[in-house]
């Protein structure tokens, strides 16, 4: 069964070993392939030139560090099936094959109240009907009803491969050196006690260096100002085109811009038309709607295509809303349009990050003498109380005059 070897070079890990024939059935899968072309970081590349990886990048990552650590926990003495291996490493290779053209920035443009998580889970059940079952094991996993369940804390936790290939991915594709973490050491440090995933205690400082990256991740590109502000006008550049009911060129865009009772009927019938969708179909979309007759639109879509962005701010306290209703009164005058319609220049709202949610999930740290503490009890730990509140700012875009 295991004949095949295949193996595909990562500008992050070098060499990612495809050695299963159902792995390479799944990357082969036209589903899996549409993943080419979906930016992983929507339009931070608009800040970092560099950031153009895609999300078919980011999961071959995660499946290549998920190996490494299904072999240490092995070596460790834990007892991992060929199934179970080979099921968890389905999972996180799956784990964000439910994601729209701009992943996150567009999640809830297309289709209202449904996450990327239960679209992935409803491919994964789709390709698992046209294998015979074969997927079974990996949604047990990723779903997190498989009775081992450190399996899918390493899919989806505190500590998973998800999250350490993105951030080094990221960090790498940015030039941002401050998200780069000491993923590998970390790897080697993981085990299991009582089917919970732990680090050993020598992992220590690498988990708080994974933290902190994190955070300064999150505001040095995730949420930087501009990406920020480039993302929320695609989501605008979206509500506009519907308001309106504006044709997109791609048809099966305009099925999701329509929307409303056709979409609530269950997003399962339309998934078929939702794995047409890409990032090409919306940018063309944009390109094509700067020469439309409605002012607003045409406006927003120029704007973005010509990385001629709103100005932005962030600031600690929430935006007064006086301030907010007399620039939308300038921008109404200085564009000769609605005071309504001065929104989708004008707009505020919140970004907040949360650097370790003790309520969430925890990491556990495994001390040589047996004990368990969590990284926050651990002595002169440096994920303490600061760290777990949710640090917010809010963003205040305007037309630039």
């Amino acid at each position: 069964m295991n004949s095949i070897r295949k193996i595909i070079n990562d500008p992050v890990y070098g060499f990612i070993t495809i050695d299963h024939p159902l792995i390479l059935e799944i990357i082969s899968h036209p589903v899996y392939q549409r993943l080419r072309n979906i930016h992983q970081m929507a339009f931070a590349h608009l800040v970092y030139p560099g950031a153009v990886h895609s999300r078919l990048h980011h999961s071959l990552g995660a499946y290549h560090l998920m190996c490494i650590a299904l072999n240490e926990l092995k070596s460790k003495g834990i007892t991992i099936s060929e199934d179970e291996a080979l099921g968890a490493k389905i999972a996180i290779l799956l784990h964000d094959i439910g994601h729209g053209p701009f992943s996150h920035a567009l999640e809830e443009e297309l289709i209202q109240d449904v996450s990327h998580e239960e679209i992935s889970l409803l491919l994964m059940n789709q390709i698992n009907h046209e294998m015979q079952g074969e997927l079974t094991t990996a949604i047990e996993i990723f779903t997190d009803k498989h009775p081992k369940k450190f399996l899918h804390q390493l899919v989806s936790g505190q500590l998973d491969v998800d999250r350490m290939d993105y951030l080094n991915r990221d960090s790498f594709f940015t030039g941002v050196a401050e998200g780069v973490i000491g993923y590998d050491r970390i790897l080697k440090m993981l085990t299991v006690k009582d089917d919970n995933l732990m680090v050993e205690e020598k992992a220590i400082y690498s988990i708080e260096k994974f933290l902190v990256s994190r955070r300064l991740m999150y505001w040095q590109v995730y949420l930087h100002k501009t990406v920020l502000c480039a993302e929320k006008m695609l989501q605008k550049i979206l509500q506009r085109a519907k308001e309106i009911n504006a044709k997109a060129p791609s048809p099966f865009l305009n099925i999701f811009l329509e929307g409303g009772e056709k979409i609530k009927g269950g997003v399962q019938q339309w998934l078929f038309e939702f794995c047409q969708l890409d990032d090409h179909d919306v940018m063309s979309a944009i390109k094509y709607w700067q020469m439309h007759e409605d002012k607003i639109l045409s406006m927003l879509c120029r704007l973005l295509v010509e990385r001629k962005l709103l100005k932005v701010k962030l600031q600690a306290e929430p935006v007064a809303a006086d301030l907010i209703a007399q620039t939308r009164e300038q921008v109404a005058a200085q564009l000769a349009i609605e005071e309504a319609d001065a929104s989708y220049f004008v707009f505020t709202g919140e970004a907040g990050i949360t650097t370790y949610n003790i309520k969430d999930e925890r990491i556990n740290i495994l001390f040589k003498d047996g004990t368990i503490k969590d990284i926050s009890q651990v002595d002169n730990a440096l994920i303490q109380q600061n760290l777990k509140d949710t640090v917010k700012k809010y963003y205040f875009c305007t037309l630039k005059s």
